[in-house]
């Protein structure tokens, strides 16, 4: 059914306004965060009854945020390298902050209401250079780099249907969450960060290294692995860069003090080239702002709320409204029995390929016995997925033949590609096997897993063999 005009709904658009929010609460229960006590000897935090006062459109958000410094400056030449090292990309800058401009006004909006430095805005910059669709090598995702036990720690849903480690609201609470745990364990900021990048185990075991030793416990003052002895520092570059751009030789573009998106009610499960079309806005826009949705469809028991720029989310709520057609072209199936990827193709009438890229499932995989995917919705089926599959179904596969888990390590200028054609796998199930994207990057030395056949594990051992003794002969 073809859309209507616009022109059509805009008697509607003060109707359509009720319906929507500007914000989303997604909170996990205050008991398994401790709120962070203030920081030593503050400056004055903007007053939070204002938070409700509509927005200084007076100043940019850069002004806002720089009012909200509270942490102590870190001095070391370190800053001094990171700062140069910014000030020379200029193209990188305006990428990041081109990104940063959708999300940065909800982060800023979320740390002034708990009360914590403005520095914490600019973390995802040093995190993600504010890419929600950011993968580490080390299976960190989203624009807060939240590992998988990590993320399920903080209540971020990972299943079939999406991953919240890459959703703006929900990577946000989470991560500023997190936050305050870690400054309620240290009482100082810059520890609370390299915890943030480490692990808060890490830190109070060099700390503890330190004490015996009768050595101060400060960040500059403990051992680290160099990512996080540049993490601070980095965090302290950007901190220069935003308050004094010009003394840099740096253009910091402007962001608006307002709302860049709305979020809005999810009625029922939804194709998302769908909402695209009765929003009006391109694909790839709102993919950005819904990062976490990994499949053509969204689930309204799953994802109950949507994100949408400002106006277009009044033009969404008009449009669907008034529009009549189909919404969901997919839904979700729970498989009865492990079963081969061409049998359960063919319950759907797909072909294989199709079945296997909607699922993402590599080849010689069978398919295990409880697991949820994604089928084509009959044009009888009216009802939406349950919430106990939406919120919790898992893709679970199996090889189709007993395979052994074998541990290698990358050489350098390795690449998935070039790994996967030295054990004749796929890059897809050498990217599944370790919990990679296949667009990961992989460093010189990095320990991979890659699932071989008897047979098979015999000749990768005599190759590796092999490759010991050239070294040792050299």
């Amino acid at each position: 059914m073809s859309l209507r005009p616009i022109s059509l709904c805009l008697s509607a658009l003060l109707l359509c306004t009720g319906l929507l929010s500007t914000s989303l609460a997604q909170n996990i229960p205050q008991s398994a965060v401790n709120a962070a006590p203030a920081p030593a000897a503050p400056q004055e935090l903007p007053d939070l009854d204002a938070l409700d006062q509509p927005p200084d459109i007076s100043i940019d958000l850069w002004e806002r945020i720089r009012r909200g410094f509270v942490m102590q400056d870190l001095q070391m030449d370190l800053v001094q390298d990171r700062e140069h090292w910014y000030a020379q990309r200029p193209d990188y800058i305006q990428r990041m902050t081109a990104r940063s401009s959708k999300y940065l006004y909800h982060i800023v909006e979320e740390i002034e209401r708990r009360n914590m430095p403005t520095e914490l805005a600019l973390l995802p910059f040093i995190e993600s250079a504010f890419n929600p669709q950011a993968v580490s090598s080390a299976r960190a995702s989203g624009m807060w780099q939240f590992m998988p036990h990590t993320g399920k720690d903080f209540d971020l849903k990972q299943n079939a249907f999406r991953d919240d480690r890459r959703d703006v609201l929900a990577s946000t609470r989470a991560a500023l969450d997190y936050l305050q745990k870690l400054y309620a364990m240290f009482g100082d900021w810059h520890l609370a960060l390299a915890a943030y990048n480490w692990g808060e185990g890490n830190v109070s075991k060099s700390m503890a290294r330190n004490q015996r030793q009768g050595a101060p416990v400060a960040y500059t003052d403990l051992r680290m692995p160099a990512e996080t002895r540049l993490y601070v520092p980095k965090l302290q570059a950007m901190k220069n860069i935003v308050a004094n751009p010009q003394a840099l030789g740096v253009n910091l573009p402007s962001i608006p003090n307002h709302p860049y998106f709305q979020a809005v009610r999810l009625p029922r499960d939804i194709d998302v080239a769908l909402i695209a079309r009765l929003a009006e806005v391109p694909v790839e826009d709102f993919k950005a702002l819904n990062p976490s949705a990994h499949q053509p469809v969204l689930l309204a028991a799953g994802t109950p709320h949507i994100l949408l720029p400002w106006d277009n989310a009044e033009i969404f709520q008009c449009n669907i409204d008034n529009y009549a057609g189909r919404l969901a072209s997919w839904t979700a199936w729970v498989a009865p029995k492990t079963m081969k990827v061409s049998e359960a193709a063919q319950r759907f009438g797909m072909a294989e390929d199709e079945f296997r890229s909607i699922n993402k499932i590599p080849p010689r995989m069978l398919i295990k016995a409880g697991s949820a995917l994604l089928v084509p919705r009959s044009a009888k089926q009216q009802a939406d997925v349950s919430s106990k599959v939406a919120d919790n179904g898992q893709l679970t596969l199996t090889p189709e033949q007993v395979l052994r888990k074998q541990f290698i390590k990358a050489r350098k200028k390795d690449t998935l590609e070039s790994i996967a054609k030295r054990y004749k796998v796929s890059v897809e199930q050498l990217a599944q096997w370790n919990g990679l994207s296949k667009t990961s990057s992989v460093k010189n030395g990095q320990k991979l897993v890659v699932m071989v056949s008897g047979k098979a594990r015999k000749s990768v051992a005599s190759g590796a063999g092999k490759q010991t003794r050239k070294k040792a002969n050299r």
